[in-house]
């Protein structure tokens, strides 16, 4: 079985012929689509300038997924990274088209009308009309070719010094009696470790390894947030949140129904880790190192060939189009599966529209989390398949329904094996689940408070390593309670995470909390009425990138800016939690 994803779907190397004569087509592309801008007029103009951007965005996919895919698992490949360089300057290009095409589509009074004689535009017409709504925010022609050029060697290469410094970090930590040193990604991923002891020694190393760089990082993220300040700012947003949420497709109302009801249901996951402190043996909260701890008897590793079957199986238990993505990448080499040095941590999932296939990155290493990961990843995988007959310009989706099926593929592994396991295992099984949602719900609720702390006080000053790790301190406190060990909290959780590092994703913490529990309300729509929901279910994936939020889940009759879906969402994590709580009791 392929451990390694296979690129040469889309070229054999940077020196392929394919490569150079593809990167050569999309700059001699971009200089026409300048010319075109020059001559927006008409209906027909503007359609010669979307049919000429369709192309560039179809080459610029591929020519960009090679290398950052390429980068993700070798980040001391030069040329790589020198590619990922060059094509942003090139795209940079790009800004005076784009900035051309909004100041005219703004000029125009009722944009259906115009384009009502156009078929081909008629299809992006949720597109236009977000571009009418962004001109507000434009700046002049020369600004904006500016911003863009800056960006490369400000934002853009703090992100790649993030990763860089991440993912070539190394840890020493004794094992068995031996000192040894591991990269950052083994390290992290001992937390999972069967043996309190190994846990934490892992979470002491990895500490300790990060004050060898938080220096350089925290410059980083201060130069980062710096650039998304001033440019929220040029741009007229009251805050980023604000950029955030329009570029997200989300309303405040939406969110702010969601925040409400994750605050009310916080002391239920606090009472689920002191549960697991418990039974763990501590008895001020759970300390840090134990949150990935694994619980109960059933510490089953998973080969990948036995984490492949899992997820296949219980995909297949939804439907045979899901399983059979999922043997697809599977088969076909789209999953680069271990960790190693040099490899970036986590794991994502990029789509190649232009395939009509996607690529999934993984640090597996067997546990039972490792296979849900599997899942989600593949979840995202789905959903770039079911835009396959999409046009590409419509296949941008927002953050926050991005997560939709991955975490929807998670709840039918979870729940298809809770269905047929012991008590010992399902005690494991929740465990695993819980784990998920809580990160879901209170890390990712630290994370957002923590950036908002991070933003508004970067409006004064750049914050120092200490200034950083107290905020995130403060953070996970007010998200975790009494939940965890106040002694024992991760003060460095914003070096690790590379969603701080992108000044285009900013608040790249609320849509994990969207995705879980609207996945969740689209479980129990499943679970209601089958037929309805297969019916309109990859419907709503297909139309993620072309309407708004709102509408997208009014294809489900779902109302997000509703605080009562989002309740009965968290009622149904509570009830996995009062079901580990008496397993849980039952053990001690």
């Amino acid at each position: 079985m392929q451990l390694n994803w296979s690129l040469k779907e889309l070229y054999t190397g940077f020196n392929a012929p394919a490569f150079l004569s593809d990167l050569e087509k999309m700059e001699s592309d971009i200089a026409t689509l300048n010319q075109y801008a020059n001559n927006l007029d008409s209906v027909n103009s503007m359609e010669q300038y979307f049919k000429l951007q369709e192309e560039i965005h179809k080459t610029a996919v591929k020519l960009y997924n090679f290398s950052s895919l390429t980068f993700s698992t070798d980040t001391s490949n030069q040329d790589a990274l020198q590619t990922q360089n060059k094509l942003q300057t090139i795209l940079s290009k790009a800004t005076v088209a784009r900035t051309k095409m909004t100041t005219f589509i703004s000029k125009i009074d009722n944009i259906s009308d115009f384009i009502a004689p156009s078929d081909y535009l008629k299809q992006f017409e949720y597109v236009i009309q977000e571009n009418k709504q962004y001109a507000t925010h434009l700046l002049s022609e020369a600004e904006e070719i500016l911003a863009a050029k800056l960006s490369i060697t400000g934002s853009s290469a703090w992100t790649t010094l993030q990763q860089k410094l991440t993912s070539t970090l190394k840890c020493s930590i004794t094992l068995d009696g031996e000192l040894k040193s591991l990269p950052i990604t083994v390290i992290r991923n001992l937390a999972n470790d069967p043996s309190p002891e190994v846990r934490k020694a892992a979470y002491e190393a990895e500490l300790e390894a990060y004050q060898t760089i938080d220096e350089a990082v925290a410059m980083s993220l201060n130069s980062i947030k710096g650039e998304v300040l001033t440019m929220s700012a040029l741009r007229h947003y009251s805050s980023p949140l604000q950029m955030t949420l329009e570029t997200s497709r989300m309303t405040e109302k939406t969110l702010n129904a969601m925040m409400n009801s994750i605050k009310k249901a916080i002391p239920y996951f606090q009472s689920y880790l002191k549960s697991k402190a418990k039974l763990l043996g501590h008895e001020n909260g759970l300390p840090f190192y134990d949150l990935f701890a694994p619980v109960g008897t059933s510490t089953k590793k998973y080969t990948y060939e036995e984490g492949c079957k899992f997820v296949i199986d219980n995909f297949a238990a939804f439907s045979d189009k899901l399983s059979k993505v999922a043997s697809n990448a599977i088969e076909n080499g789209w999953i680069d599966v271990e960790p190693k040095e040099g490899k970036v941590s986590g794991a994502f999932c990029a789509s190649v529209h232009p395939l009509g296939e996607f690529r999934v990155l993984l640090n597996y290493t067997g546990n039972l989390g490792d296979v849900t990961t599997m899942a989600h990843e593949l979840g995202h995988g789905y959903h770039a398949i079911c835009t396959n007959d999409e046009n590409i310009l419509n296949t941008d989706y927002p953050m926050t329904l991005a997560e939709t099926a991955s975490t929807f593929c998670e709840t039918i592994v979870n729940n298809a094996a809770l269905n047929i396991a012991s008590d010992e295992e399902a005690i494991t099984i929740l465990e695993n689940a819980l784990q998920d949602a809580t990160q879901v719900i209170c890390d990712i609720y630290s994370r957002y408070l923590f950036e908002s702390d991070l933003f508004n006080t970067r409006n004064d000053h750049p914050l120092s390593v200490e200034e950083l790790k107290t905020s995130m301190l403060n953070a996970q406190k007010s998200a975790y309670g009494d939940g965890l060990d106040h002694n024992y909290l991760h003060p460095y959780m914003w070096l690790i995470k590379p969603h701080y590092y992108s000044a285009g994703l900013n608040f790249y913490n609320f849509p994990y909390a969207f995705g879980l529990l609207f996945a969740k309300g689209l479980y129990a729509k499943y679970t209601e009425n089958p037929e309805f929901f297969k019916a309109n279910y990859d419907r709503l994936l297909a139309a993620s990138g072309k309407m708004s939020v709102v509408d997208v889940c009014k294809i489900m009759s779902i109302d997000v800016e509703d605080e009562q879906f989002w309740d009965a969402s968290l009622t149904i994590i509570k009830k996995d939690i009062d079901k580990f709580t008496a397993l849980a009791g039952e053990k001690r």
